[in-house]
Parts: structure tokens; C-alpha cells; sequence
């Protein structure tokens, strides 16, 4: 290996720990809690370190927001192709989408409620971004119905999901109907 390959391993290391650092201290204590004296000290580098491979906090969070839409991808994926049929595919990228953003709350935020600094619906949206969403439409665009753009239909259902989602995590909606919600979700918006 050369001095120039050890280098390079040794900075993506570095980035994973910032990273990984930082997505653990969300879920702990919010994003808020997620300063970089706080990471340089929990990974035990210099600030100036930290700077090296990020611009500040805002580049951090939009890095875990690509990590983030490549794991949602990747989850909507294996949960939609393991089932039988149409219902039962929509069904599963709704449970899937939704576990995602119950299980990994800081990095639902980082995707879709803070300044990442990533573009969204353009021409320059990162390919992590596209992807997840091409995860949605994939499973989707068999059920939006005769005369619908399939595209525009995964932005309708996508919405629809995001909103329960974040109305759940914030005790807007009871938990125990949360089943109830996604089969009319998938039942009423689906054409199946």
C-alpha cells in the first residue's frame, strides 16, 4: 500500500467517526447538542481536524442526510421486493419508510427538517437523494392509477407518509392506530 492509499484510508476513517459521532450524539440529545468542540472532544481530534473534512456543522448534518437516503433506500428496497403483490409492496415501503423514521429520528431530521445544504427536486440533487426517491417511485408508480403521472403520485404518497411520521414522532396522533393509518393510507390513495 502506498503512503498515498494509507492517507487516503486514514481520512475516510476519520469521516466515518465524525459521522458516526455525530448522528450517535443526535439521537441522544438532539442536533443541538451536536457542536464540533463536542465531536473534536468525543473523538478525541482537533477541532481544526474536523475542519479539514468538514465546513461546519451544516456540511456534517448533510452528509448524514446522504448516508440517511442511501440506508432509506436500501430499507424500502428489501421490505417492498420480499412481497407477493401491489397492496401488499405499498404496504411494506409504507411500514418500511415509517420504521425508518421511528428508528433513526436524528437522521430523519438531518433528510428532511434541517439545512443539510442539499438540493432537493433539481438538476443538481445529490444521487443519494434521487436514488431514495426512485426507491419510492419504483414500488409506486404500479399503483397511482390510470391518468396520473407516477412521479407526481410518489410526491403525493411520499407527503402523506412524511406527515405521519412526523405528526407521530411529535404525540400529534395516538401510537395504537398507527397500523389503522397505513392500511387506509395504502387502501384510499393506491390504486390497487
Amino acid at each position: 500500500m502506498s503512503v498515498q492509499e494509507r492517507k487516503e484510508r486514514e481520512r475516510a476513517g476519520r469521516e466515518r467517526l465524525i459521522l458516526t459521532t455525530a448522528r450517535e450524539i443526535a439521537e441522544q440529545h438532539g442536533w443541538d447538542a451536536v457542536t464540533t468542540r463536542r465531536l473534536a472532544e468525543r473523538i478525541e481530534y482537533s477541532q481544526p481536524v474536523l475542519y479539514s473534512h468538514f465546513r461546519g456543522k451544516r456540511e456534517i448534518i448533510g452528509a448524514v442526510a446522504l448516508e440517511g437516503a442511501t440506508e432509506m433506500a436500501a430499507a424500502i428496497r428489501a421490505a417492498s421486493s420480499a412481497a407477493a403483490d401491489p397492496r401488499a409492496r405499498v404496504t411494506a415501503l409504507a411500514r418500511a419508510y415509517l420504521d425508518f423514521a421511528e428508528r433513526n429520528p436524528a437522521v430523519y431530521d438531518a433528510m428532511f427538517q434541517l439545512d443539510g445544504g442539499l438540493a432537493f427536486a433539481e438538476e443538481d440533487t445529490p444521487e443519494p437523494l434521487k436514488d431514495a426517491f426512485t426507491a419510492l417511485l419504483e414500488c409506486l408508480g404500479e399503483v397511482a392509477g390510470d391518468g396520473v403521472h407516477p412521479g407526481l403520485f410518489t410526491e403525493v404518497f411520499w407527503a402523506a407518509l412524511h406527515g405521519l411520521a412526523t405528526l407521530t414522532r411529535a404525540g400529534r396522533l395516538p401510537p395504537e392506530e398507527a397500523e389503522r393509518r397505513t392500511e387506509l393510507l395504502v387502501d384510499r390513495l393506491a390504486v390497487l
